[in-house]
């Protein structure tokens, strides 16, 4: 019988089923007219850096321009007329000589990220570069295209199609390829192929075993906090141009108000090496889990003699541990399956293309490439361990590897546009030892607050802490500036003057910074000390909600429970989605919630019964768990009082939260 006491307090509940967003609109940036220029020691910098590279080496901007058939120029806009993409916000990159403000090396590699269109990689292989994050492929086959990772949003995808199309056959797109499980490279599949022609057979949608698990799961347990920093790391609310953003490392950016969506695979790759015939096209696929993605592979079409190294070869060192926050990667695997391939396609590949940057055409060329990336991660994980059993700290680590060994440090693909050097040696730290340094004294340090105010009076006060920061800046001793900043602003968050040298420090630091990613971060902290931290738009991207399992939303319903108010209050769930024949037993005990799959108990204290559908649709907001309950979309049997304690005590996770103050 239903019990209708979950109706008063409906109000209060009626997103506490919902997933949080786990994707947001990106909300414009402040202008630039509160950063400063480029300092003279700034400058000094940065002017040294042309000095230490083979800038004379134009052979990367023909490489990037090779094959062009048509650039793209001009806007794409998603259907409320909002601008997605913007193919002139970076037209400031034109000018050869990188202003004071930024790195050269930066501005030559924003430059080359700058070319957009439709390029012929080989016959019957082309590429859409420069139109999303990520690089799209498509492969002529005999009836139709096979699209290799259909970009982040719809809207980037159909235009990128639509610039091939107009210039190529327009035929069918026949099947879909997911390199991997990141958003850039699936996204925008609804903007290709229709999910009837997948249902019906008509497109095939093959992908890396684990493909589904790893999309979503990264998207939702630690979601909210991953999204958050990633607006950091790729500069979403800063202004384009050479006091903000110029550049995401990987790529130019993401796109803005974009419809982010997933079909899931219909085959799904699970051996080492398999072999399948694709609309007449033989490709040789490559696993490669935990690499650059826990679910990644690469692909060899032998025929073509063509070699897609997917995202596991850039151009440029790429992250070990990505500051927007992921699992830590295998920088000793990665570098095995990069041998792996050279060993295997080596020697029959004729151009090697990847799902970011250009190409690189020749044997020689190919090998080298895979040989010096492999020799990369390779050092950033032996080098860590070599002075890690030597009993440095990751600190100490990070300040020890400069550079990288031999001529490495001299290859353009293995300059840290993306990944750094001393942020990927101290995750090789953490993967193996975690985030402990073995000093005792940072077994338990005091909370930031709480330590800040306490160095704030240990060195004469705000005034004193203010008069040093300025001092270390004047100096152009930033990474000083920006450490004593820091504990003054967070004693003291509502110190305007704190905050602003603050900003200054770590403004200097984005000028200096060869990575994109550093740079927007640097650039991010700044825009939140003078600005305040931005409104965010957020919705739920309808897709990955779908394809959520039950045991997922239970999971992170498990993530949400505040257990302070959970504890005392004890009780066993029975909870049954009919639509998809999945029971579940909950238990809440000792403040922690636990479930068991594919069981019930043989006594609970309230039962639930629903379609998945349903909490799909609440999941959403399309509906209201009030609404569900008065039309029998939701039944509930037993005391249905314990049901709404549960949901009265989960928390809404919101992205605005402060970084660099308190």
């Amino acid at each position: 019988m239903m019990n209708r006491q979950l109706t008063p307090v409906a109000a209060a509940i009626a997103f506490a089923l919902a997933f949080h967003s786990i994707r947001a609109a990106p909300v414009d940036g402040a202008s630039a007219s509160s950063a400063k220029a480029a300092s003279a020691a700034t400058a000094s910098r940065n002017a040294a850096v042309l000095q230490q590279l083979p800038f004379g080496d134009r052979a990367d901007f023909e490489a990037a321009r090779r094959g062009l058939i048509a650039p793209f120029e001009g806007k794409i806009r998603n259907a409320n007329g909002e601008v997605v993409w913007d193919s002139h916000a970076y037209d400031f990159l034109l000018d050869d000589t990188a202003p004071a403000t930024v790195n050269p090396s930066l501005w030559r590699h924003a430059q080359l990220n700058s070319n957009a269109g439709l390029f012929k990689v080989t016959d019957r292989v082309y590429q859409l570069r420069g139109m999303d994050l990520a690089n799209m492929t498509v492969i002529e086959g005999d009836r139709g295209l096979i699209v290799i990772d259909p970009l982040m949003s719809t809207e980037t995808a159909r235009a990128a199609l639509a610039l091939y199309r107009k210039y190529r056959p327009a035929a069918p797109v026949v099947a879909v390829i997911y390199t991997h499980s990141h958003v850039d490279h699936f996204g925008g599949v609804r903007g290709v192929v229709d999910e009837a022609d997948v249902k019906a057979g008509k497109v095939k949608i093959y992908a890396p075993a684990g493909f589904l698990g790893h999309a979503i799961s990264e998207n939702l347990f630690a979601g909210t906090a991953m999204f958050r920093r990633g607006m950091y790391q790729g500069g979403s609310t800063l202004p384009r141009g050479a006091l903000g953003q110029i550049d995401a490392g990987l790529g130019k950016g993401a796109p803005r108000s974009a419809t982010i969506t997933l079909i899931p695979p219909t085959n799904l790759i699970a051996k080492d090496f398999e072999t399948h015939v694709v609309d007449g096209v033989r490709i040789e696929f490559q696993l490669t889990p935990d690499t650059e993605a826990p679910s990644e592979m690469n692909l060899y079409l032998p025929t073509l003699r063509a070699l897609c190294m997917a995202e596991n070869v850039a151009r440029t060192m790429h992250n070990v541990l990505t500051p927007r926050g992921a699992l830590v990667r295998d920088a000793k695997g990665w570098s095995r399956y990069l041998d792996d391939s050279l060993v295997r396609y080596g020697d029959k590949a004729e151009v090697l293309f990847a799902q970011h940057g250009w190409p690189t055409w020749g044997g020689e060329g190919i090998r080298t490439l895979l040989a010096d990336q492999r020799d990369m991660y390779a050092f950033i994980n032996d080098r860590t361990l070599h002075l890690m059993n030597k009993g440095l700290t990751p600190n100490e680590i990070a300040e020890a590897i400069q550079k990288l060994p031999g001529e490495l440090d001299k290859k353009w693909y293995a300059r840290g546009y993306y990944g750094v050097l001393s942020f990927n040696v101290r995750a090789v730290y953490q993967r193996y030892l975690g985030f402990y340094d073995a000093n005792p004294a940072n077994l338990d340090p005091l909370p930031p607050v709480d330590s800040a105010r306490r160095y704030v009076a240990a060195m004469g006060g705000s005034a004193s802490v203010l008069a040093l920061v300025r001092d270390a800046i004047a100096k152009g001793d930033y990474r000083w500036a920006a450490q004593i900043g820091n504990h003054l602003v967070f004693a003291e968050p509502d110190n305007k003057e704190a905050r602003e040298a603050q900003a200054e420090a770590l403004e200097q630091l984005a000028y200096q910074s060869e990575a994109a990613t550093w740079r927007n971060m640097y650039l991010s902290g700044a825009s939140d000390l003078r600005q305040g931290v931005p409104e965010l738009a957020t919705r739920a991207t309808e897709d990955l909600v779908k394809a959520a399992t039950p045991a997922m939303f239970f999971d992170f319903l498990a993530v949400r429970l505040d257990t302070e108010k959970a504890q005392g209050h004890d009780m066993t769930l029975n909870w049954r989605f009919d639509d998809v024949h999945q029971s579940f037993a909950l238990t809440l005990r000792n403040g922690v919630l636990t479930q068991r799959e594919g069981t019930q108990h043989a006594k609970s204290d309230v039962s639930v019964r629903m379609n998945k559908s349903v909490l799909d649709r609440i999941s959403l907001r399309q509906l209201d768990f009030a609404t569900a309950l008065r039309q029998g979309d939701i039944r509930v049997e037993g005391n249905a009082g314990k049901l709404t304690e549960l949901l009265g005590m989960l928390s809404t996770f919101k992205p605005a939260f402060n970084i660099v103050t308190p």
